[in-house]
């Protein structure tokens, strides 16, 4: 028979109240790493020497290294950004031939490979959405306001609110006109205070709403 249940375990992440400190699940393990306000850090999610800015969040078992994630990002589950690269132009691709001390192969690890990997750091932009098991592999960034599809595996530069799929990523279409991409940008709302943010949060439910408001297109100038 069939048996009702109400809620189990974790509250799901839409009941928690979120607040100017962040929100870290338990399970998360987080080194070096900056945390904006309102930002929720699901469970099994992993930050290294990354920043997520305010409104952000992370779903499960999410994965940054060398990341800087902007405002208002929305990540699924089971992305990985910046995963594990290896010096495929040596001999062994091994861990052992940087990570020396672990395999007693030497009293130092290699620095000079480790700063190659946090030179090819990742970016993501402002109000970007990041779709179930993608990966953005060293040194890609993703613009304001791209969408990437689930699955995809990011290999290059995504620009501004397109609209990406595949392996590897590529963009399909825009989410907008460039022209009404420039107003919304020219906005930057992303950068409010929480008063201005506040006052005209219905504003972003309405894409003509805000344009005419925040964005209004100038009128030709006089012959």
């Amino acid at each position: 028979m069939l048996q009702y249940v109400e809620s189990f375990g974790e509250v799901p992440k839409h009941k928690k109240q979120l607040s100017e400190k962040p929100s870290i699940n338990p399970t998360a393990r987080i080194r070096k790493s900056y945390l904006g306000s309102y930002t929720d850090v699901g469970p099994g999610c992993s930050l290294n020497e990354s920043s997520m800015d305010d409104y952000s969040y992370l779903a499960g078992h999410v994965s940054a290294t060398w990341t800087e994630i902007g405002k208002f990002c929305s990540i699924a589950a089971q992305t990985r950004i910046n995963p594990g690269n290896h010096p495929t132009w040596r001999v062994t691709t091994n861990h052992s031939t940087y990570r020396r001390r672990q395999y007693g192969l030497d009293e130092v690890d290699d620095e000079e490979f480790f700063a190659w990997r946090k030179s090819n750091s990742c970016k993501i932009g402002h109000d970007v959405w990041i779709g179930h098991g993608v990966v953005v592999t060293a040194g890609t960034n993703i613009g304001i306001g791209a969408c990437i599809g689930a699955g995809a595996v990011v290999t290059k530069d995504i620009p501004p609110y397109a609209i990406a799929v595949g392996v590897p990523a590529k963009v399909k279409k825009f989410r907008f006109d460039e022209k009404t991409i420039e107003r919304i940008m020219s906005v930057s709302y992303w950068d409010w205070d929480r008063e201005t943010l506040e006052e005209y949060f219905a504003d972003l439910r309405d894409l003509d709403a805000f344009l005419e408001k925040h964005a209004p297109e100038t009128s030709a100038a006089p012959a």
